[in-house]
């Protein structure tokens, strides 16, 4: 049986899906999250809901949902367990960057993330060579033959492009060829205005404050955005950063509510930022991503019992977390 196959057999018999997108989900998460609906829906699954945790605040993500008038459950107002069966799109672990429960049973996991771990689901794919679930899921939507509609089109047509081609960040064929057959229907001045999204005061003030905390080793950088509500900053700064002359490696951070949210980049053909993120703080909350692109969380108070508003809070976070990093990089106070 093909991949499509056995997807097409589980979800056959399934009434009701929950289709979870990873915490603050960016376009590709929610791409591919709507074509798996579209698919859903063409094999007769009666209740789809797309649902998230976290927040959207990247101006860019947020005129994306908006412009496509997209209807998006929270997972605070959603019971998983009354769905039949639950599938990840862009992300595979309960708990591991979404708000999901551990030991929650997960039934279908498309990604293109590694994860250490063996998953335990009823279908999986999981293609770490592939720069973008969008990639898998227009290729399941051109195997099953299933008409796209121009939204989905228009969604997954942005998706790829903010995952992959627009950076030249290690696209694959797969994303050219992807990209290829979603523009023949996507509305393409509607992708146009969601580039054209503008900046909320509160995320350039964060943005601003990374540019003026950065500490340089050699070639790498950490900085941080301080704390802010504006999660979508974080990624934001860390793309900005690594345009810095001699920069090829970058870890922004933020306090964002109880958490610490880490978002890091790399140029540098010797390092796998994400086994970079995993040395530094796998001891201490959750990380993963790609050898050029990864992220995590860390719980606040692990960095002791202090209250939000706490002046020296942030300065402790700061300390510990470039320690960390820099250690991580193999970077003295002298390189």
């Amino acid at each position: 049986m093909t991949r499509l196959e056995e997807l097409t057999d589980i979800l056959s018999e399934t009434d009701s899906l929950g289709i979870v997108c990873h915490d603050n989900p960016d376009p590709d998460s929610i791409a591919s999250a709507l074509a798996l609906e579209l698919l859903a829906s063409a094999w007769d699954v009666s209740e789809v809901e797309i649902v998230y945790g976290g927040s959207i605040t990247h101006q860019q993500n947020r005129a994306f949902v908006n412009l496509l008038d997209l209807d998006l459950q929270h997972l605070d107002d959603v019971d998983l367990d009354a769905f039949e069966r639950i599938a990840f799109v862009d992300h595979s672990v309960p708990g591991v960057n979404n708000s999901v429960p551990v030991g929650t049973r997960v039934d279908i996991v498309i990604d293109h993330h590694d994860y250490p771990d063996p998953l335990d689901a009823d279908y999986e794919d999981v293609r770490v060579n592939c720069g973008a679930t969008s990639s898998i899921l227009v290729g399941y939507l051109e195997e099953s033959n299933v008409e796209i509609s121009d939204s989905v089109a228009s969604a997954l047509l942005f998706a790829l492009h903010r995952e992959r081609l627009d950076y030249v960040r290690h696209p694959t064929i797969d994303e050219y060829q992807a990209a290829l057959t979603v523009f023949q229907r996507a509305d393409v001045p509607l992708v146009e205005e969601m580039y054209g999204s503008s900046f909320t005061p509160a995320m350039l003030d964060a943005i601003g404050t990374a540019i003026q905390s950065r500490n340089v080793r050699g070639s790498s950088l950490v900085a941080t955005v301080g704390r802010t509500g504006e999660s979508g900053a974080i990624p934001q700064a860390a793309d900005y950063l690594l345009n810095l002359e001699g920069i090829t490696t970058v870890l922004v951070f933020g306090l964002v509510s109880d958490t610490v949210r880490l978002s890091a980049r790399s140029i540098d053909t010797r390092v796998d930022i994400a086994d970079s993120l995993r040395e530094a703080f796998q001891d201490v909350g959750q990380v993963g991503g790609h050898n050029d692109m990864a992220g995590g969380q860390i719980p606040l108070g692990l960095f002791g019992d202090r209250g939000e508003d706490e002046p020296e809070l942030l300065p402790l976070v700061s300390r510990r977390v470039t320690s960390r990093f820099f250690d991580a990089m193999h970077l003295d106070d002298g390189e």
